[in-house]
């Protein structure tokens, strides 16, 4: 393999993993709801935006800006919840899904209205904004998405696995009757929902600026590649997210590198529609049956 191409795919795999965080994102709130969250991506926006007013205004290091603004919009998320998804936990997921687009039609109206217009970023997590690794120059802040999300999936594993609040939420996301039954309140897990998907969210949005600068208008194309990702590797599944954002992040880097970046974006529309056409459950998901 040659060090162009070793690049290329690199640099797919990073920008898949971003892809692979947003798909968390839908699939967390779709487990505890049955609705799929298209403000997901502004959240991404909010990330990186705030992140990048943390360090170019408040002159905060980058470590703190970003931690800060994960923070941030993992707050934003809870109150999105408390305050307009609440009130509709008894409506149809289709309606839920519904508001959600509201939700990111406000949430970019106010981003652009109180940070700008402006695209913005900051520099990376490390000081050396390129290193070689066999005979390729990768970006270091590319390595470090890398790493970010392997330990994010890592944690999220044991989250929801081995601790009594992730059994919580897998549970009544399973089954809410029971779960009631058993003193597990479902409006506290679809709050947990989405505060850990705002914070998903808001996380790929820090990690991501340093390479893509972000502006207002950002999240809209990033939350559609994020639920491309989320269909190609089935809506439910954790580790199907991650590998439906890695294999959208290698397809579009491999567009890219290999015909023209002009048919980058055109990758994730091409990828959904295929999906949707021949097997809508996603790679990993599984058929939904309906005893008639």
């Amino acid at each position: 393999m040659d060090s162009s191409t070793l690049q290329i795919i690199l640099s797919g795999l990073g920008t898949g993993s971003i892809y692979a965080l947003i798909a968390v994102g839908f699939n967390i709130i779709f487990k505890s709801t049955g609705a799929l969250n298209f403000a997901q991506g502004e959240w991404v926006m909010m990330g990186g935006l705030l992140a990048a007013f943390c360090f170019n205004d408040a002159q905060l290091p980058v470590w703190q800006a970003c931690l800060l603004a994960g923070l941030a919009v993992a707050v934003i998320g809870g109150l999105t919840e408390r305050l307009l998804i609440r009130p509709l936990l008894n409506q149809t997921p289709f309606a839920i899904t519904l508001v959600t687009v509201g939700i990111a039609l406000l949430s970019k109206s106010l981003v652009m209205l109180s940070l700008g217009k402006n695209p913005v970023g900051y520099p990376g997590l490390s000081d050396t904004p390129f290193v070689p690794l066999w005979g390729a120059s990768v970006a270091t802040q590319t390595l470090w998405i890398l790493g970010i999300t392997l330990v994010f999936m890592i944690l999220a594993q044991l989250f929801f696995n081995h601790t009594r609040w992730g059994c919580a939420m897998r549970a009544a996301a399973a089954n809410p009757s029971a779960a009631a039954l058993v003193g597990i309140r479902h409006h506290r897990v679809v709050l947990g929902s989405f505060v850990i998907a705002a914070a998903v969210g808001g996380l790929a949005g820090t990690i991501i600026t340093p390479l893509t600068l972000m502006s207002y208008d950002s999240g809209a194309m990033l939350g559609f590649k994020g639920f491309s990702a989320a269909m190609l590797g089935g809506l439910g599944s954790l580790f199907g997210a991650t590998l439906g954002g890695l294999l959208l992040g290698l397809l579009e880097a491999l567009v890219s590198g290999f015909v023209t970046s002009q048919f980058k974006d055109a990758a994730a529309f091409l990828v959904l529609l295929l999906v949707l056409m021949l097997r809508p459950q996603g790679l990993l998901g599984k058929a939904e049956v309906t005893k008639l």
